[in-house]
């Protein structure tokens, strides 16, 4: 049973990891885009998104079943560690990155799941705020620089906590 729960915790953190890493590394050549090339590439990205987003919230899910099925010592701080770097790189997606992706999705034709997701239906979301971080990227949405470098910028921080959860499951996995 440990043994499932090691490689689904790892392939799980692993598919969790893709699209972060991904948008880490397109950075250099998006560098050079003008605001109109920049923000024709960015549509692309959401209909994408769907086919990986399920990972994050599962990878945590797979995460807890594995710290808990995993016996105390190192290993047990390992997965703990990968643990709290998927909840810091999903923490990052909902604070910095979701406000970013709402505010250049507005106005934009979606689906009803993807217009729901991203908060452009109109309607103000629970509790009938969209939140600090949301009006946050309004303001700055007048420059299209700053909201460029806050998402491009909250992609190396994914890309990072990713690859640490990765790096201390994997070598927790090889401890036991």
């Amino acid at each position: 049973m440990l043994d499932a729960l090691q490689s689904l915790a790892l392939t799980l953190s692993a598919l969790a990891l893709a699209p972060a890493l991904a948008h880490a590394l397109e950075r250099p050549g998006k560098a050079r885009l003008s605001e109109e090339q920049y923000r024709l590439v960015q549509r692309i990205y959401y209909q994408g998104f769907t086919m990986l987003g399920f990972a994050e919230p599962v990878a945590i899910i797979g995460a807890v079943a594995l710290l808990a099925a995993t016996p105390s010592g190192t290993a047990f701080w390992l997965v703990a560690l990968g643990l709290i770097a998927l909840v810091a790189m999903h923490t990052v997606y909902w604070v910095v990155t979701h406000p970013v992706n709402t505010t250049w999705l507005r106005g934009q034709k979606l689906g009803s799941a993807g217009a729901t997701f991203f908060g452009t239906t109109g309607s103000a979301g629970a509790g009938g705020t969209r939140g600090a971080a949301a009006n946050d990227a309004d303001a700055a949405g007048s420059d299209w620089t700053l909201l460029r470098e806050r998402w491009e910028r909250s992609h190396l921080a994914r890309a990072a906590l990713g690859a640490a959860a990765l790096v201390a499951l994997a070598i927790a996995v090889s401890t036991d």
